[in-house]
């Protein structure tokens, strides 16, 4: 099973918002998820992004790939660095 971290979209026609989810990669973008790790308004900087730090890096630890724009909210997040960390610790 490959686990992907990528945003599940919700939210209403011209006005979306997302979900940042850790997903089976065979699901559909918007289907079934294993986990919520945050979420994210377009409308809004990256920085202000909601993201569990924890739920983050314990799916990173796991070996699950990001999606690009989840890599951009978890730098501005600052989550990308504390796994570096957590990676050289080990």
């Amino acid at each position: 099973m490959a686990v992907k971290i990528r945003l599940a979209r919700t939210g209403r026609h011209l006005d979306p918002s997302y979900r940042i989810v850790a997903a089976d990669s065979r699901y559909a973008r918007d289907g079934r998820y294993i986990e919520q790790i945050g979420s994210y308004n377009p409308q809004k900087p990256a920085s202000e992004a909601v993201v569990d730090e924890s739920l983050a890096l314990k799916w990173m630890l796991l070996g699950a790939q990001y999606s690009d724009t989840v890599r951009t909210l978890f730098k501005a997040k600052g989550v990308i660095a504390k796994f570096v960390e957590a990676k050289k610790a080990k």
